[in-house]
């Protein structure tokens, strides 16, 4: 891992961006660097990805944008004129070979592909693959079973390239979207509020502080750092301060730092979030199938057929068939019920021609004739459109009467598919609302048993019916910032102490939005999100190596969590896990079995690495020693990771970084 100190002074730089050629010219050539990372793409991850890298964990990056002025090519050149930070650009239309030579590609440590186009994506991978078989490989992918294939195709390609020596572990590929790796942040914000996540074998853990004096928490595992006397209730925000010195940030305090401290400072812990459990469908094998058919059947919105339109509809077929019948009753001197059934004939084309009738007769039927072509077709129509409020009434059903402290979310699309599932994990209840019939999550909340309510949230009365006032979580995740934006406002009308997650594609928007309604409604929590913000970290610890899981920024620094295989590790094997305990550089937070070849076992996959069963124990004991089968996960800092992965010690640091 790159030390990021030897970049940091410099004298200021030009601030205009420059292609690839005059680039080559300006400072170090970028093929002469080694071990910087490469980012190739100008949207909202790259910028973001470029952040993380940057600020966060301290990694030189070279930037190539395919524009200088489209996108957040702006934003990117703000860290290019930094003079604190090591970020380089390079300008070029494409990824090419000769694009991917200038920016360093066969030196680098890792390279990010976050173009929006697959194709650009893949094509890019396969040079970079050729030009530097040891590199980490990043890529968004949009098609999940081409990435997979891929991922493959590229990991061979390492074995093909002669890299055999048990190091291509970590020069391997990683393919992500943007999806996969927002869920986990967007349900830990709705289910617990404010905090960064880790996910490791389908658990969500999130970093969450403790104020001074609060007691511990049942689901808390450990003391990650002991924060500054100045600190805000979100440590990881952009406005977080700095104390230095004694009171300031101690990064993976001891046990007497973190007990003696916590009467006056807040604490960062590790909380569990979720179980790894499948969610399950309500049983409905306890009823016998016609007690479920009966209730299923009393359930129905029978109400939808008194609309009124319907009702109007129907009231005017029957003034006029009434009105006719009396016309055939004065005319013809028939029985009532023939007064009434020949007019319906008529009406509906259904009687013989009235030829040998009397004139009275054959106009009457006339009438009705044209009274038909005229009144039917809205008959049809009103039937119809109420069927179809029936059908979509019926795929639903409304919550409780007596729901409350709930989730409600809003879009089953993409994403929010992806947070049903993750947030039935847990034991929260949710209502969902959905106005697309055929959108993708409405099976699963089907199946699952969910509340659903087929509607526009941002009608009137909707979020009522979803028992907005009663819940304590609103998640937001359709298509459309401004929509999204309008939901959110209405349920705060509604309920101004709901904690509100948004999600919205545009980064700046996201940023004020959130401040904004922050500012509006202190006494409640709101978190507005892009995808690439919360995509960012996954991506930059894929770059950083596969044994890496995810970063947590603490105020002014920063725990990175990592898997390390305890055999033959002179710091962790034959030790306890006192013992392995090294103040303010690591912690072992998790132990489990060491991973095996992707052939030869089956298991989860995390990161590209498989995991046997029955995963990690969480809640080690502390005189629990480490043995050469083991594997741990490590939550550590910048420094005491590049000592934990090459056995160098580096020298003493600030314990904050």
């Amino acid at each position: 891992m790159t030390n990021c100190c030897a970049h940091r002074n410099r004298s200021p730089r030009p601030g205009n961006l420059v292609d690839v050629t005059s680039t080559l010219h300006l400072r170090m050539p970028f093929g002469q660097r080694s071990q910087h990372m490469v980012i190739c793409g100008n949207d909202g991850l790259a910028h973001r990805l470029a952040v993380t890298l940057d600020a966060v964990c301290g990694e030189a990056v070279t930037v190539v944008l395919p524009s200088g002025r489209d996108g957040h090519a702006p934003e990117i050149a703000a860290l290019h004129r930094d003079p604190q930070s090591p970020v380089e650009l390079l300008v070029a239309t494409h990824p090419d070979e000769r694009t991917l030579r200038a920016a360093g590609v066969e030196r680098a440590a890792a390279l990010a592909l976050t173009y929006r186009d697959d194709q650009v994506n893949v094509t890019a991978a396969l040079l970079a693959r050729t030009l530097n078989p040891t590199i980490r490989l990043v890529i968004r992918m949009y098609n999940r079973q081409r990435g997979s294939h891929l991922e493959r195709l590229l990991d061979r390609a390492v074995l093909a390239l002669g890299r055999t020596d048990g190091t291509s572990l970590d020069m391997s590929t990683t393919v992500l979207s943007d999806t996969d790796t927002a869920v986990p942040e967007l349900v830990s914000a709705a289910a617990v509020g404010q905090g960064h996540t880790l996910q490791v074998e389908g658990q969500v853990f999130r970093g969450v502080v403790r104020p001074a004096r609060a007691p511990a928490q049942s689901a808390d595992l450990a003391t990650l750092a002991v924060l500054s006397g100045a600190h805000q209730d979100d440590p990881a925000s952009e406005d977080s301060p700095e104390t230095p010195g004694e009171e300031g940030t101690q990064l993976l305090p001891d046990t007497f730092t973190a007990y003696h401290r916590q009467f006056t400072h807040g604490r960062l812990m590790l909380e569990e979030v979720t179980h790894h459990h499948p969610p399950e469908a309500p049983p409905r094998g306890r009823r016998s199938h016609g007690a479920w058919l009966r209730d299923r059947l009393a359930h129905l919105p029978w109400k939808v057929f008194l609309s009124r339109e319907l009702i109007a509809v129907f009231g005017v077929l029957a003034a006029i068939v009434l009105v006719l019948a009396g016309a055939t009753a004065l005319a013809e001197s028939e029985p009532l019920w023939k007064s009434l059934y020949l007019p319906l004939l008529d009406i509906f084309t259904m009687g013989d021609p009235a030829t040998d009738e009397s004139p009275a007769r054959r106009v009457l039927q006339l009438i009705a004739g044209f009274v038909g072509l005229a009144v039917l077709p809205l008959v049809v129509a009103a039937t119809m459109n109420a069927t179809d409020a029936f059908r979509k009434a019926s795929v639903g059903h409304p919550p409780a009467a007596d729901l409350a402290d709930h989730i409600v979310l809003v879009g089953l699309g993409k994403i929010g598919t992806r947070v049903l599932a993750q947030l039935r994990t847990t034991d929260h209840q949710v209502v969902v609302i959905e106005r697309d019939p055929h959108a993708r999550g409405v099976p699963l909340a089907r199946e699952l048993g969910v509340p659903l309510l087929l509607e526009d949230a941002g009608a009137p009365g909707v979020l009522d019916r979803a028992r907005i006032r009663q819940s304590k979580s609103l998640l937001v995740l359709t298509r459309d910032d401004g929509e999204n934006l309008d939901i959110a406002m209405a349920a705060r009308e509604s309920n101004p102490q709901v904690r509100v997650v948004m999600r919205l594609y545009d980064d700046d928007f996201a940023a004020t939005v959130s401040r904004t309604m922050r500012a509006s409604y202190p006494d409640a929590t709101t978190r507005s999100r892009s995808v690439s913000a919360l995509a960012a970290p996954s991506f930059a610890a894929a770059m950083m190596g596969r044994h890496v899981l995810g970063v947590m920024p603490v105020e002014r620094g920063s725990l990175l969590f990592t898997t390390v295989d305890v055999a033959g590790h002179p710091e962790l094997e034959g030790r306890s896990l006192h013992q392995a305990f090294r103040e303010n550089e690591w912690r072992v937070l998790a132990i489990g079995s060491a991973a095996v070849p992707p052939s030869s076992a089956s298991g989860d996959t995390l990161g590209g690495l498989r995991l046997d069963r029955p995963g990690f124990d969480w809640r080690p004991s502390h005189g629990r020693v480490l043995r050469a089968g083991d594997r741990v996960v490590v939550a550590s800092t910048r420094r005491g990771l590049d000592f934990l992965m090459t056995g160098v010690q580096p020298h003493r640091v600030d314990p904050r970084t």
